[in-house]
């Protein structure tokens, strides 16, 4: 059979749709849904025949096409388990949110809300009013703002502040994180003019002040992520830049990053962990600060500004405020997080709980879900000794030791388990080593245990 009569085999969409074990998908997916994944299939079909010389199949078609409607009915965004000791992970959605957040987004997203309206006035409000003074109360500024993410906030602050003007940065603070969002890059977009300072490794107060000119505007620090430099460095205190504006009416602004607004030693930070809180930040004479609601923070995803209520004003007003506002759910989640803050219920923050788990409340849980596991599973299981990491960018020199458990199966590689489990209606996302998967507890929530156990005596019993 030649190319044009296998093309000539494939049956028409009509007929496809036609087909009872096609009609049974079109009302749990819709049929243009269903035509748009047949067409795919039918496609990729046409291609292999075209490149590879292959064929129509009616069965091998079916089966195809079945498996793509079975994937098409689970929603793409899907809970999953991080068993990989990362506490702030970034690709599986950053920090979890506190169950009274949770409750509190539920209440509001279910119904209407005084988002913009003031009840004691009976008129228009502002959206900011509801985590305005809580998160002034915890950082110590005199004003704040929320945007929709921290690449907004200093987006804003740049954009409404220093605009068609000069913002000095050391050389050593130009960096690049997840997503290839990289500073130089977010004062190009701002309008704002980069002026760099100083070496990669060594930056001196004498080298911003030797930078200043008339089109200088504001002196800028930025929080390094995970990039760190360790050696022969200096660069200047907070307090010594914050100085130097003052002296030219320039305006002092930090990115903190990270979002955090206690003391690290609250939350089992140690001092030399690399965070300093925003109301350091603020303490140290920052006009402005810069950080995120869904790393150390624990919040939902939201770019925290506070400081100087002069500054504050002005970003209000500034027309790309509205365009990076944040939802009303948001402004839920991120309201009942602060109020925890204030509460000093930190263990109640699963980021906060998570980074301050007790390590022999750790070796006693892996010791509990190992054991449930031999019951059930045809492997080698042992507790281990676990390196975890507080991760989203924070406090990447500290390790946060743990435990976990290690399972060797005798057929199957890690590599070949860690796929099983990601394809698993409940994912599940696991570390490996010496071609074992280890399963960190740190990150475990007491609904994931049963999960792990069904899931691994699943795969690994077949």
């Amino acid at each position: 059979m030649d190319k044009g009569q296998k093309l000539r085999a494939i049956p028409a969409m009509d007929i496809v749709l036609g087909l009872e074990w096609v009609q049974s998908w079109l009302e749990s997916l819709g049929r243009m849904r269903v035509k748009r994944i047949i067409t795919r299939e039918l496609s990729e079909i046409r291609r292999s025949i075209l490149e590879d010389d292959g064929e129509f199949t009616p069965d091998d078609f079916r089966d195809s096409c079945l498996n793509a409607f079975a994937s098409a009915s689970r929603p793409l965004l899907r809970r999953v388990v991080n068993a990989t000791g990362v506490v702030i992970h970034t690709n599986l959605g950053r920090s979890l949110i506190a169950s009274e957040a949770v409750s509190a987004m539920s209440e509001i997203a279910g119904h209407y809300s005084n988002l913009e309206y003031d009840l004691k006035a009976g008129a228009r409000g502002q959206r900011n009013s509801h985590v305005e003074d809580l998160l002034c109360a915890l950082t110590g500024a005199e004003s704040s703002f929320v945007v929709n993410n921290n690449a907004g906030a200093v987006m804003l602050a740049l954009s409404a502040l220093a605009k068609d003007s000069e913002v000095i940065v050391s050389r050593g603070e130009l960096v690049e994180i997840g997503g290839s969002f990289r500073i130089p890059d977010i004062m190009e977009l701002s309008g704002a003019t980069l002026h760099e300072v100083g070496t990669t490794n060594r930056t001196h107060l004498y080298d911003y002040e030797r930078a200043i000119n008339e089109s200088t505007k504001m002196l800028m620090k930025i929080h390094p992520s995970n990039f760190r430099i360790e050696g022969f460095t200096s660069s200047p205190e907070r307090k010594e830049l914050s100085r130097l504006a003052k002296e030219h009416g320039l305006i002092f602004m930090e990115d903190a990053g990270s979002g955090l607004i206690v003391d690290g030693e609250i939350i089992g930070l140690s001092s030399n962990s690399g965070e300093i809180s925003i109301r350091e930040c603020i303490e140290s004479g920052a006009d402005i600060v810069t950080f995120s609601g869904d790393k150390i923070l624990g919040g939902p995803q939201i770019g925290g500004i506070a400081g100087k209520k002069k500054y504050i004003d002005r970003l209000k007003k500034y027309p790309l405020a509205r365009a990076l506002r944040c939802d009303k759910v948001t402004l839920a989640g991120f309201e009942a997080t602060l109020r925890l803050y204030a509460q000093g219920k930190y263990d109640d923050i699963p980021t906060l709980r998570m980074i301050r788990r007790d390590v022999d409340g750790m070796k006693t849980q892996a010791e509990s879900l190992a054991e449930m596991l031999r019951q059930k599973v045809k492997a080698e299981i042992r507790v281990v000794e676990t390196e975890d990491a507080t991760g989203g960018g924070s406090c990447p020199e500290i390790k946060l030791w743990g435990y976990g458990v290690a399972v060797k199966h005798e057929t199957y590689g890690a590599g070949y388990i860690q796929k099983l489990l990601r394809g698993l209606d409940v994912p599940i996302l696991c570390g490996a080593r010496e071609n074992e998967i280890v399963i960190h507890v740190r990150t475990l929530q007491d609904c994931d245990i049963d999960i792990i156990t069904a899931s691994l005596a699943g795969v690994l019993n077949a």
